[in-house]
């Protein structure tokens, strides 16, 4: 799966990341089996976390991935990349069939919980610190390869 999203951090996440705290990132995507006579079931999902860091050192940002990092000379170009998750792994945990519909959701936000504690203490009392899409859910049904799938919001 690839995603193309648009980051945009405000004064006060932008003034943390100079002052060098790590800004987790996670994007999490799940697929549901929507079952009218039982629960739901949670057949596919994926949890993806990348750090954004500043070294004033040498003025530039640096996107840790789970198996790689990059590095990119201005905030715009980090956050561009940051938003643009190619070959994003997705694990199945139940048979997926070609012909059920689905639903798919989601968001991207910013992971608090891997924050210094004393951030942590003041991102509870501030909404400058809650950094989160709104979940993005949709209806589809597995592509094929003759026809794929390809969602776009607007």
């Amino acid at each position: 799966m690839s995603l193309d999203s648009e980051i945009t951090l405000n004064a006060t996440l932008e003034q943390a990341l100079e002052k060098g705290i790590v800004l987790y990132f996670v994007t999490k995507f799940s697929l549901i089996d929507s079952r009218w006579y039982w629960l739901n079931e949670e057949v596919a999902r994926s949890k993806y976390r990348v750090g954004l860091r500043y070294y004033a050192l040498t003025r530039q940002y640096h996107l840790n991935h789970p198996s790689f990092a990059q590095s990119y000379n201005s905030l715009r170009e980090a956050l561009q990349a940051l938003g643009q998750l190619r070959d994003y792994p997705v694990t199945v945990k139940a048979e997926l069939k070609q012909d059920a519909d689905y639903i798919a959701s989601i968001r991207i936000w910013l992971d608090l919980t891997r924050m210094p504690k004393p951030f942590q203490i003041e991102a509870l009392g501030s909404s400058q610190w809650n950094l989160r899409s709104e979940k993005l859910e949709w209806r589809m049904k597995l592509p094929v390869p003759e026809q794929p799938f390809d969602y776009k919001d607007r």
